[in-house]
């Protein structure tokens, strides 16, 4: 990696949180939900405000929202389709939920529409899930939640009771079911999988490449994983990826991100010993070697943290929290890392070369007015992303 930023630039700046949901669209980070600690309590972030941050201008905006609006969450699994946010699951103020909600990024309303869906049956309420997109479909994987134990079958081992959580005929645990929700006729189905499937698991990562969606590591009953799965969905087999190399430790709460066709990014999260992270890897699927990567982040772990694809195979980390949450959690953040995964093309390069030395180099500024419109627009707008700006956590 040979360079990154960690940037706010205007005055304006999202919440700290953590547990919440973030995508990118274009070159526009969308926030939503989540927590934050406030004195011995938690507090859910409002759930009719979403942040949008402008990558290229390194400015943030709040929009309310309006519609069937969401209840305040945290450990929602939200990912983008047609311009579209969709969330699932979540845990509110009372437990787990089971519902789906869109909101069209695109049209400027932010107006939320709780979804019902038109066949089959949503999966058990839960949290802590992953999910990916495929073909106009999204597929969600594991969680934590809870099932009547008359929807239990001690054949299955696709759920694994928490001994700690349970009253009468309601228990809660860990699951590794697989859900479809298809977006064009909102229905639900479970397909039957093939192969050996990855263990019950929650806060763990996951990643689409092609037509295979992979997930890493995450909270198994009272361990920490780093193996990584695979599964097909053509075939809807399962296959287990066995490292050839030196792999990450075991954790939770990290992020999982695809920036090629074969690379796989893993940033963070909390290990075995609950400790918090800051250390990078990439993965590539077809050699199945994994990679230590140096990066300007070594003095910010994160746990909690979402990471979004950007351009030029960017990965765009937001808040989390930088200690044990499961012992202090106090300190969530709120600042936007961007890690840089491949060699930049040559005209990035350059713009950004522009935007950074332009207040200091008349031969460039007396070039400026001469650039044609559209490039002129975007190097003032680049610019803006190197002001001066204020040290945020």
């Amino acid at each position: 990696m040979d360079s990154a930023f960690d940037r706010h630039c205007s005055e304006l700046v999202a919440r700290e949180r953590s547990g919440h949901t973030a995508v990118v669209e274009e070159d526009l980070l969308y926030v939503w939900g989540g927590y934050l600690s406030i004195a011995d309590g938690e507090v859910f972030l409002p759930n009719d405000e979403i942040w949008v941050y402008d990558l290229e201008q390194g400015e943030w905006e709040m929009f309310h929202m309006s519609g069937e609006v969401p209840p305040s969450m945290s450990g929602t699994c939200g990912c983008s389709l047609n311009g579209h946010l969709y969330i699932f699951g979540g845990c509110d103020d009372n437990e787990q939920t089971n519902q789906i909600y869109c909101v069209n990024l695109t049209d400027g309303k932010y107006m939320w529409r709780k979804i019902v869906h038109e066949s089959g049956s949503a999966p058990s309420p839960r949290d802590k899930l992953s999910c990916w997109v495929y073909n106009e479909r999204i597929i969600y994987f594991g969680g934590y939640g809870r099932k009547l134990l008359t929807n239990i079958d001690s054949r299955n081992r696709s759920f694994i009771v928490d001994e700690a959580s349970w009253m009468e005929d309601v228990l809660w645990g860990w699951n590794n079911e697989v859900h479809v929700f298809d977006t064009m006729k909102a229905s639900w189905s479970e397909p039957q999988t093939h192969g050996r499937a990855p263990a019950p698991r929650a806060a763990h990562a996951s990643a689409t490449i092609s037509c295979r969606g992979y997930v890493c590591g995450g909270r198994v009953m009272e361990t920490r994983t780093s193996d990584i799965h695979c599964l097909d969905f053509k075939t809807w087999t399962w296959s287990e990826i066995i490292p050839v190399s030196t792999s990450p430790v075991g954790r939770s709460w990290h992020t999982l991100t695809a920036v090629s066709d074969g690379g796989l990014f893993l940033f963070g999260g909390l290990s075995v010993d609950c400790k918090p992270m800051s250390d990078g890897w990439l993965l590539d699927v077809e050699t199945k070697k994994w990679r230590e990567v140096q990066h300007p982040f070594k003095d910010k772990p994160r746990l909690w943290h979402t990471a979004s694809p950007g351009k030029d195979s960017d990965v765009i980390v937001f808040g989390g929290s930088c200690d044990s949450i499961l012992l202090v959690d106090t300190g969530h953040c709120n600042d936007a890392l961007v890690f840089q995964t491949q060699p930049y093309p040559l005209f990035r390069i350059c713009e950004d070369y522009i935007a950074m030395n332009l207040r200091n180099n008349e031969t460039l500024r007396y070039q400026l007015p001469l650039l044609p419109p559209k490039l002129l627009t975007a190097v003032q707008t680049r610019m803006s992303f190197y002001r001066p700006t204020k040290k945020q956590r």
